[in-house]
């Protein structure tokens, strides 16, 4: 509730300035500017750069110690050295099992613990920016600052994972580990080999470069997904903050009909916002999740599919079902 009201005071001082365009409150704020490497006024400090770093430091900080509440305890704790204390190291605890035992491990099998340090990190490091941007960290720095607002600035804040700089970098890095685990899984005569789909040679020419594309399309739609989903989302509740801005300036200038009006969009359009922020919530979630999801699904396309592998899988799943 605090984000909704600060983000809707934000709002309505831009919309009194004349600058309500929703777009202007969603991307990211610059902070300090100056020359680097012959590029005059180039951001050398922004509000996702801010972000970046907090969700790096909160990480760095929640990770030890989460890991220090997991891990076993002496001898002299008997059973209870195996259970993990505190409740948000539970919940931490079963999201990093789940995603280990039932999303990953069915698709690299032995070689899903080499992987999981990484795959877990993409995770949670995607989940933190994605929630810091719910967070409304320009927000007060906007209310409290009249200069910062009028000139857009925000040292710290935003959904960095919305800029197509970051999922970008993000979605690099799952490429290269990709392609790395690709060649090293099926050695560089085997990776070039998987490139024709075991099709006969008369194909090669059409399917070898399709495959190729394939293999720099995968991370391009990473990072479109994921930067399109964090930004429509955002901008969506822009929108209604903005209605919510205009509903009270009607009931501020008063009389029957501005009351009446004002109040019904700033009602309906501050329910919708409320809507929107829980789905957004789940959204940051997902997003996340897909990321490291299709991730791990480009790293066991690149492996050895022999039909032995394959029959050890299906009883495998037969097994589970039953």
């Amino acid at each position: 509730m605090t984000h909704l009201a600060l983000n809707a005071l934000a709002l309505i001082l831009s919309a009194a300035e004349g600058k309500a365009n929703p777009v202007d409150h969603v991307v990211n704020h610059k902070a300090i500017t100056g020359d680097l490497f012959g590029i005059k006024g180039a951001w050398l400090w922004s509000g996702h750069v801010g972000s970046l770093l907090l969700a790096t430091l909160i990480l760095c900080i929640l990770g030890p110690w989460v890991a220090s509440k997991v891990m076993t305890g002496p001898e002299s704790l008997g059973n209870d050295r195996y259970v993990t204390k505190g409740g948000f190291a539970h919940m931490i605890e079963v999201i990093c099992v789940y995603l280990r035992d039932t999303v990953v491990k069915p698709l690299l099998g032995h070689r899903t613990n080499a992987f999981m340090p990484f795959l877990w990190t993409l995770f949670f490091f995607i989940l933190v920016n994605n929630l810091l941007g719910l967070v409304p960290l320009v927000d007060m720095q906007h209310v409290f600052s009249e200069k910062m607002r009028a000139e857009h600035m925000a040292y710290i804040g935003g959904t960095a994972t919305q800029s197509l700089f970051v999922t970008g970098v993000l979605a690099f890095i799952a490429f290269i580990v990709v392609n790395i685990a690709g060649i090293k899984e099926l050695g560089l005569g085997g990776y070039l080999k998987h490139l024709t789909g075991g099709a006969p040679a008369f194909i090669w020419p059409i399917l070898i470069p399709v495959e190729i594309l394939g293999t720099f399309i995968k991370p391009v739609a990473l990072a479109l997904r994921l930067f399109a989903n964090m930004t429509a989302g955002h901008i969506l509740m822009a929108a209604l903050f903005g209605f919510v801005a205009s509903g009270v300036a009607m009931l501020a200038s008063g009389g029957v009909s501005g009351i009446a009006l004002g109040g019904t969009i700033s009602i309906v359009s501050f329910v919708g916002v409320m809507a929107i922020y829980f789905l957004e919530l789940f959204v940051a979630v997902l997003q996340a999740f897909i990321f490291m999801f299709l991730t791990t699904v480009f790293i066991s396309q690149l492996s050895h599919h022999d039909h032995a592998h394959e029959d050890d899988h299906g009883h495998g799943h037969e097994h589970a079902h039953a």
